[in-house]
């Protein structure tokens, strides 16, 4: 039965609030919280699902429900609009956490946060949009800070593969022998045994990020220049535009996702806060743990390549850029490359996303390539050329359906059972919040896996 929201609650009743929960990824994030609600030793106790229309809710409760047939769980219906601010508000005053599925983030995302941080909500959610979580950190974190409310952004596949992936290479070099990383690069490769087909909100998301390109610039001219952290040696070369990678098998270009931006913002704040930011109530075994895991971290250049296995492969996601790039800045190639994203896409997306069998055959897998020094006491750095090689790699299943709502699901376990451990408020990426967690462990033991693939000397 659908509630409507209309008087501030003197408690909070729900553990977690799936904002979004009928939409494409909204429904598979709640299928995966069902795995985990009421289960031994799962801090996730209640659990409601919120949106504009309770029919639609109350379908993709149905079909969530028939995942787990020995667990009918009668979950409330909340009806909320991203319109509507007393309705958000309202919405984040029953819960400890909300969980945001609606995007794009930059249309309907900033009522949600400011809800969340007035009342002392917590929120995580999973958008790949460097402009919002970026406008979110300038327009809220000291307030964000103030009422208590921790607002995480990219707890999907953007960005969490990417940072935890850094992370886990950086932690790889040894410290102890004087090694130090210089650079990090990712090589994506998406495999299926059928067709891929991508989400439609990412599409979205894309294009309009394209076309408001010119925002995210002025923003961060607007801002505060960030401290740039110290990394050994010279910066890379920038590299050809299309790289063989013989070593994975892979032909790659440079993708212009939002992990890059992640990856330096939680750089950024490590070089503010070398031994991470500690939690509001943290113990001294805890404080010892958090230092500890930040001491193995160190910076690097980082960036991320999207690789397929032959030539033709990359040049087709070269001529998709293309189309994205030169149509969507003017806005009737917007609206042709949303009116037909199969097209343009060259079958990479469409809008009545992929069928269960596409999602279930398809899986991921992100490369971390290190180069970095094997001593770097032994001569000066500023015109030595690494000569030292790790690499990582971090594997799972279909991107924005199955990873996506896994990741997602395990931070917000963490931010319920774990809170004394985490910041008391402020908005951040997840790297510098669970870095120091065991979301690592959590998303090995649910199928994203890490493995180290390889160490060795480079020729001079």
């Amino acid at each position: 039965m659908a509630e409507t929201l209309s008087s501030e609650p003197q408690h909070r009743p729900y553990d977690v609030v799936i904002l979004g929960a009928s939409g494409f990824t909204g429904k598979y994030v709640l299928r995966e919280a069902l795995k985990f609600l009421n289960t031994p030793s799962s801090p996730l106790k209640s659990l409601a699902i919120a949106g504009r229309n309770p029919q639609k809710l109350a379908q993709t409760l149905k079909w969530a429900a028939a995942h787990h047939p020995n667990n009918h769980p009668d979950i409330p219906i909340l009806v909320a609009d991203t319109t509507s601010s007393s309705s958000l508000h309202h919405l984040a005053a029953l819960c400890r956490l909300l969980l945001n599925c609606v995007g794009p983030f930059r249309h309907h995302g900033d009522a949600v946060v400011r809800a969340c941080v007035e009342t002392g909500c917590d929120y995580l959610d999973i958008c790949g949009e460097p402009e919002f979580m970026e406008k979110m950190e300038a327009v809220y974190q000291y307030e964000a800070v103030e009422k208590g409310s921790l607002v995480i952004s990219a707890c999907g596949f953007d960005s969490v593969p990417a940072e935890l992936g850094l992370l886990f290479n950086s932690s790889q070099w040894k410290v102890s022998s004087n090694e130090a990383v210089n650079k990090v690069e990712a090589y994506l490769s998406l495999e299926s045994e059928k067709k891929i087909v991508g989400n439609f909100a990412t599409y979205e998301s894309a294009l309009l990020g394209v076309a408001n390109s010119h925002e995210l610039r002025n923003l961060r001219r607007s801002r505060p220049r960030k401290p740039r952290p110290q990394i050994p040696g010279p910066s890379p070369p920038k590299g050809p535009t299309i790289e063989h990678q013989k070593e994975l098998g892979l032909w790659a270009v440079r993708l212009p996702s939002a992990d890059a931006a992640v990856v330096r913002r939680t750089l950024a704040t490590l070089t503010e806060n070398p031994s991470g930011l500690p939690g509001v109530n943290e113990s001294p075994d805890q404080i010892m743990k958090r230092e500890k895991f930040w001491s193995t971290v160190k910076p690097a250049h980082f960036g991320v390549k999207i690789g397929t296995k032959s030539l033709l492969g990359t040049l087709r996601i070269i001529a998709v850029g293309l189309f994205i790039g030169l149509l969507g800045s003017f806005s009737l190639g917007r609206s042709l490359l949303l009116k037909f994203p199969s097209i343009f896409s060259l079958g990479w997306f469409r809008k009545k996303g992929p069928s269960e069998d596409e999602v279930n055959s398809a899986s991921f897998k992100m490369w971390f390539v290190g180069h970095g020094f094997s001593d770097i006491n032994a001569l000066p750095l500023e015109n030595r050329t690494p000569d030292t090689e790790i690499i990582t790699r971090v594997t799972g299943p279909e991107i924005g359906y199955i990873t996506t709502p896994i990741i997602l699901v395990q931070c917000a376990l963490i931010t319920l059972c774990q809170r004394e451990n985490l910041p008391k408020g402020g908005v951040f990426p997840p790297g510098i919040v669970f870095g120091p967690t065991d979301l690592q462990e959590r998303l090995q033991q649910n199928g994203i896996l890490f493995d180290i693939i390889s160490r060795r000397s480079l020729s001079s």
